[in-house]
């Protein structure tokens, strides 16, 4: 589900979802934010849509040290 959003507050119940050669789009995380070693996470936030609801939502994202946090995306919203 790709819409705009904003996360309120902290990520909880962070997991590891891939790692290394399991990250599917390594190649493009690395010519556009640098080598590292990525892995892909999900975790649940209370997120901010663009229609201005409040709701919780499961939401995954690549991150890798020294670089960080990006491509967030909200995989469902839970009600």
């Amino acid at each position: 589900m790709m819409t705009e959003f904003e996360i309120l507050g902290e990520i909880k119940n962070i997991e590891t979802i891939a790692t290394g050669r399991g990250v599917h789009i390594r190649r493009h995380l690395e010519r556009t934010y640098g080598k590292g070693r990525w892995r892909k996470r999900k975790g649940r936030a209370t997120v901010q849509l663009a229609d201005d609801t409040i709701c919780e939502a499961e939401i995954h994202w690549f991150e890798a040290p020294g670089i960080g946090r990006k491509d967030f995306k909200i995989k469902r919203l839970i009600r």
